[in-house]
């Protein structure tokens, strides 16, 4: 009786992450079902805006991506990058600009004046209090927006209650497995979550991609000066944007990224690291992944019912799912071209993000840019004093 009771159990957990399928396309279709709407430009609102965008390094196609913001359909905007210093490679692309957009009000800074161990943080300080405008706009580097982008993520500022904007992102072009494998993950997967966090609790996060919002909402939570010690600054600028009884809005809306990895060792060590970050950030979340784990969860069933039904039906029910995740996300909602060719990788996505979700437990220690740091209460702590003053985005 007690095995028996025990088998049922065992079914009826191995069949949360379909229930958890069912919820996410409940949530996708609620997500993208007014998408036009939602993005309809409101032409009367153009706050001026600064655009604050920290440098370290030179990124794949640098000058493309940061061309693509000195060709907004804006009135009046200012773009205000910071490096390092004078030798920072992408220095001559910055100059570039300057002569290629004369029209454009540029400004580059050199170094944070800032101590801190996130020094993409402690950039964003200084950016901060050197822009002139209320409304800012922050953007990652490997960023590419289309013309019309300010004036979208801008718009939903309009409503006072709205303090914070965010918004999906694709890849620019897909050239090798592990870079078609992240955006089937991103589709598949990434993306699922977040639009069902948005039906249970709504925004309170932020993607690095894009971050909209003012002055006086980052200066109420203490500002960039608050966080600049710490992990994932953009999930923490969206956490305390709601803190603070704002609404965070996530648009249906994709700017693009230029991958920074080639092979699929480099992306496994960047997804270990971004869960890692996220098991201290939201430690009760990350344990609730167990219960979306589709993969394991119907191998387990297969494995324990190999002559019957029930682990054929468990294993067909995920497959079913998984596919018409992939579609009503990717092909239906997001609009992407050509989604078929990946399908086969979900597995392989699955798979792999199940391995990197089970190595994330009891780790404490992220390797960024050749830089070992301890997370501990929250904050990162370098392993060496020697590179306090390396960057971590």
């Amino acid at each position: 009786m007690i095995s028996q009771s025990a088998g049922y159990l065992f079914l009826i957990l191995a069949a949360s992450p379909l229930v958890y399928y069912l919820l996410v396309l409940f949530s996708t279709w609620r997500f993208f079902r007014h998408a036009e709407e939602r993005l309809r430009a409101d032409s009367g609102f153009t706050p001026p805006v600064s655009n604050l965008k920290p440098l370290r390094g030179l990124d794949p196609e640098a000058y493309e991506n940061l061309a693509s913001y000195c060709r907004q359909d804006y009135p009046e905007y200012e773009l205000i990058f910071c490096v390092g210093d004078g030798s920072d490679p992408s220095v001559p692309v910055l100059e570039k600009l300057k002569h290629d957009f004369p029209e454009r009000q540029i400004q580059i800074l050199f170094g944070s004046g800032r101590k801190a161990i996130n020094d993409k943080v402690a950039k964003l300080v200084r950016m901060v209090n050197e822009a002139r405008h209320e409304v800012l706009v922050i953007n990652d580097s490997d960023v590419r927006v289309e013309p019309n982008y300010l004036r979208t993520v801008v718009a939903p500022l309009r409503n006072a209650k709205v303090r914070g904007v965010t918004c999906l992102y694709v890849s620019t072009e897909d050239k090798t497995f592990a870079q078609n494998l992240q955006s089937i993950g991103m589709i598949c997967d990434f993306f699922p979550g977040i639009f069902v966090a948005r039906q249970l609790d709504g925004i309170k996060f932020a993607f690095g991609q894009t971050i909209v919002t003012t002055r006086s909402v980052l200066k109420a939570f203490g500002g960039y000066e608050a966080i600049e010690n710490r992990p994932a600054d953009d999930l923490l600028v969206g956490r305390y944007i709601a803190q603070q009884g704002y609404e965070v809005e996530l648009l249906p809306y994709a700017v693009k990224t230029v991958p920074d990895y080639g092979s699929f060792k480099e992306l496994f060590i960047k997804r270990l690291r971004w869960l890692t970050v996220m098991r201290h950030m939201r430690p009760w979340g990350h344990i609730g992944l167990a219960f979306t784990q589709g993969l394991p969860w119907s191998l387990a069933v297969l494995f324990v019912h190999p002559s019957d039904r029930v682990g054929i039906s468990y294993v067909g029910m995920y497959l079913l799912f998984r596919l018409a995740i992939t579609w009503f996300v990717g092909a239906w909602g997001m609009k992407q071209h050509g989604l078929w060719k990946k399908m086969p990788l979900i597995i392989v996505w699955d798979a792999t993000a199940f391995v990197i979700w089970l190595l994330t437990f009891g780790r404490r220690r992220i390797r960024w840019r050749n830089v070992d740091y301890r997370i501990r209460d929250g904050m990162l702590v370098p392993m060496a004093s020697s590179s306090a003053t390396n960057s971590t985005r």
